[in-house]
């Protein structure tokens, strides 16, 4: 097996990994999009809408299993996620401290926070893709 080969493996792998934590993500967002508390809450109801957004923008790329480009774009848009996260911490106690919110915050940090840890092991795979399509683009311009 090649370098290359088995860099996409890895690749693959992550976003598998990323994917599997976004599952959790996705249970948070239905919770909360289906909650009385999102429709009179504005600041929750941006919430969800954020936590999908971010999934959303991912969809194509592991449709494709364009592995590298997931997440490239997993990465880019890990920020909005993470103010996202960061928001619902900070009003969850305002806007219920039932059991079920107190839990949904915690299961979104934890699977945000795995997301954070593995697009950081995901970075040698981007930087090397990256490199390698500025190569490319510099051997297309010698051709010339």
């Amino acid at each position: 097996m090649t370098s290359s080969a088995s860099q996409t493996k890895s690749a693959e792998e992550l976003m598998h990994a990323v994917d599997d934590q976004l599952s959790h993500v996705w249970m948070v967002r239905a919770f909360l999009k289906h909650s009385d508390e999102a429709v009179e809450d504005e600041e929750l109801a941006s919430v969800h809408r954020d936590l999908y957004d971010y999934m959303l923008a991912l969809g194509p790329s592991f449709e494709s299993k364009d592995a590298l480009r997931y997440l490239k774009l997993a990465t880019k848009k890990l920020r909005r996620l993470r103010r996202a996260i960061e928001l619902f911490h900070e009003i969850q106690p305002e806007v219920s401290g039932h059991t079920n919110f107190v839990m949904a915050n915690h299961s979104l940090r934890i699977a945000v926070a795995e997301i954070g840890h593995l697009l950081d092991r995901a970075a040698e795979w981007i930087l090397a893709s990256s490199k390698s399509e500025g190569a490319d683009a510099e051997e297309e311009t010698d051709e010339e």
